[in-house]
C-alpha cells in the first residue's frame, strides 16, 4: 500500500491573527486563522498547521481560543505549536481540540520535554520543529551536505525564530528527537523561507534519509513543481506551504491536481 503524500498549509498567528513575513521577519497581516482554515479545510488540506509565532503567556488564551473555534468547525488534523514549554501546555492545547503539539526552542533547551511528552500523550502527538541555517564554517563532529553547486556545508538548529545560533547539527538532532520520541519531524529552513524559490532539499533530503519518521517540508514554496520536489528530490512525507495559500497565487486542489498527474500519490 502507497501511503499518501500530505499537504499541509501553516498558519502563523500573531496576536489571534495569521501573518506572513519572508526569512522570518517582515510580516504582513493574512487574515482569520480559522476563517482561512476552514478554506484549506474546503479544498482538502490534508491537516493544517497552526503556529504561535510571539509564543508569548499572555497570549496563550487568544491561541487557544483559536483552537477551540476550529477544532468546532473543521474536519482535519490540527498541529500548534509555539510557546509550549511544558507538559501541561501541550494538554490544554490537546484539550482545546489540537491533533498533535510541535515543539521547537523549548526541545532544544530541554530535550525531556518531547520524551515526557511522547511518554504521556503518545509519539503520535509529538512534532519536533527544527529551525535550520546553512554554515559554510565546517568543523568537526557535524554532518557535510554536499550542496548542488558541489560546496560542502552543515545546517544549524537555530531557536528563538531563528535569532539565536544553537551550534547543534541540524541532522544529529533530529536522529536525537526521533530517539526521544518524536513522531514527526517539522524543518524549516532560513535559506529558503519566503523566498519561492523551493524548499532546501539538500538538507531535506539528508534527513529523510536518516530518520526513520515522518519529515514535513517547510520554507521556500513559490509554485507547483516546488511541491513535486520537495516529495520527490526532498523524500519529504508531507510539504508545508503558507503565502501561496494565503494570498490566493494556488489552492491545495490545484496543488494535489498538479502531483497526481505526475504520478505523486496524494489524496484527492
Amino acid at each position: 500500500m502507497t501511503l499518501t503524500k500530505r499537504i499541509i498549509p501553516c498558519l502563523d498567528i500573531k496576536d489571534g491573527r495569521v501573518v506572513k513575513g519572508t526569512n522570518f521577519l517582515g510580516l504582513r497581516d493574512a487574515g482569520d486563522p480559522v476563517e482561512l482554515a476552514k478554506r484549506y479545510n474546503e479544498q482538502g488540506a490534508d491537516e493544517v498547521v497552526f503556529l504561535d509565532i510571539t509564543a508569548s503567556k499572555e497570549n496563550r488564551g487568544a491561541l487557544i481560543d483559536v483552537i477551540q473555534r476550529a477544532a468546532d468547525e473543521l474536519f482535519l488534523p490540527l498541529t500548534v505549536g509555539g510557546g509550549i514549554s511544558s507538559t501541561d501546555d501541550m494538554q490544554a492545547l490537546l484539550r482545546a481540540g489540537a491533533d498533535k503539539v510541535s515543539v521547537n526552542t523549548s526541545g532544544i533547551k530541554n530535550p525531556d520535554l518531547i520524551r515526557m511528552g511522547a511518554e504521556k500523550f503518545g509519539n503520535q502527538c509529538i512534532v519536533s520543529a527544527i529551525d535550520v541555517k546553512r554554515n559554510d564554517t565546517l568543523k568537526d563532529g557535524v554532518t557535510e551536505i554536499v550542496m548542488p553547486d558541489k560546496s560542502r556545508c552543515w545546517y544549524e538548529v537555530v531557536i528563538y525564530g531563528g535569532s539565536r545560533p544553537t551550534g547543534i547539527d541540524a541532522v544529529l538532532w533530529a536522529k536525537e528527537a526521533e530517539k526521544l520520541g518524536a513522531g514527526e519531524i517539522l524543518l524549516t529552513s532560513m535559506e529558503t523561507d519566503g523566498v519561492k524559490e523551493g524548499f532546501d532539499i539538500p538538507v531535506t533530503s539528508r534527513i529523510a534519509s536518516e530518520v526513520g519518521i515522518p519529515v514535513i517540508a517547510s520554507g521556500g514554496v513559490g509554485k507547483k513543481e516546488h511541491f513535486y520536489d520537495g516529495f520527490v528530490s526532498g523524500h519529504a512525507d508531507a510539504c508545508l506551504a503558507a503565502s501561496v495559500f494565503h494570498f490566493g497565487e494556488m489552492t491545495v486542489g490545484d496543488v494535489k491536481e498538479y502531483l497526481a498527474n505526475r504520478g505523486v500519490a496524494v489524496r484527492i
